[in-house]
């Protein structure tokens, strides 16, 4: 079987310098010398591409997502499965990004990092790598993936949970594919999606993310929406709740939607699902044209307007396909 590994940067292949973890190691050389000797794959099954300039994962844009993808799809026909090394603080974000733009791909993808650079001698990046490699053998991972903390997730279900656990990332929502072990345990997660034939390419967008906190006036939100964005990400309260009292609040929320601007509200939790309307607190955004994101993650809601932006939807059209399933990234209702 081959594989090809992309390279991205992240802590995994980070050395230290004055002023903090740089990109440094000598990552292609550690892993080939990781699988010399190897059973079930040696270094003449893999092949690997370093993106250049490496990035801290916080430093990431729609434009990194586009050269993964690009990487990805230039390699296609090289390989048989994919393994993206990456930083962990927006790898959710990249693996939810790269699963919209590649649903007809028809080869497993399996994203990973560390939460310690490779040279620590008690880093977990030989176990992450070793453990997405084996995910991408095991003819079982279907789509975009990530594996972390021995756990392998939907690419676009998870997110980060701790930024110094081994087990570092979780979905909340719908659980682990599968944990690894002897042998691994795998589950029946469904990942159903419409697929997006011919997608455009990623691009910036401007998408602000606004939380909602107790006390937050309606003039605090009113200059948080001025000059108009392309798309608003609302976190709000419990299955999608704003402070309805507060004077004004929805007002302004419906004005942005007058205005054309989709207002996409997602939870505050974790672990939950948007039901607009199901309180009184979230029925006046509801009846304003407000959409939920279901139970998708943050990071997949957000990279998913991105995405949909990215094809030239906007308004109405780009709020109805927020609750149409692309590539798994939510329970589609019936």
């Amino acid at each position: 079987m081959r594989i090809h590994v992309t390279y991205t940067g992240g802590t995994i292949g980070m050395v230290e310098s004055a002023n903090g973890l740089v990109p440094g190691a000598d990552l292609e050389g550690w892993l080939y010398g990781l699988l010399r000797g190897g059973d079930d794959l040696g270094p003449g099954d893999v092949t690997f591409t370093q993106l250049d300039p490496l990035i801290d994962s916080s430093n990431a844009t729609p434009d990194s997502w586009q050269t993964m993808v690009d990487d990805l799809r230039a390699h296609r026909d090289d390989a048989d499965a994919f393994v993206v090394l990456h930083g962990t603080d927006t790898m959710s974000y990249s693996s939810a990004a790269v699963s919209y733009a590649l649903t007809g791909f028809g080869k497993p993808i399996v994203f990973t990092g560390s939460q310690h650079p490779l040279g620590r001698i008690e880093s977990d990046a030989a176990a992450n790598v070793t453990g997405a490699l084996n995910a991408a053998l095991s003819g079982r991972a279907e789509g975009v993936n990530l594996f972390f903390g021995h756990h392998l997730f939907a690419g676009n279900r998870v997110t980060k949970v701790s930024s110094w656990a081994f087990e570092g990332f979780y979905s909340p929502n719908t659980g682990p594919v599968a944990q690894s072990g002897t042998p691994w345990h795998w589950n029946t997660i469904e990942r159903e999606g419409c697929g997006w034939a011919d997608p455009r390419p990623y691009g910036r967008h401007d998408v602000p993310v606004i939380d909602m906190a107790p006390g937050i006036t309606a003039e605090r939100l009113a200059a948080m929406l001025e000059p108009r964005p392309e798309a608003v990400l609302l976190r709000a309260f419990g299955v999608g709740n704003v402070p309805s009292d507060e004077p004004g609040l929805t007002d302004v929320i419906a004005d942005a939607i007058r205005d054309g601007v989709p207002v996409i509200v997602a939870s505050q939790c974790q672990q939950g699902e948007v039901m607009l309307g199901r309180y009184e607190t979230g029925d006046a955004i509801a009846r304003a044209g407000a959409v939920g994101t279901s139970d998708m993650t943050l990071e997949a809601a957000y990279a998913k307007i991105v995405f949909l932006l990215s094809q030239g939807l906007g308004g109405d059209e780009l709020a109805e396909w927020m609750g149409r399933s692309i590539a798994g990234e939510l329970t589609q209702e019936g």
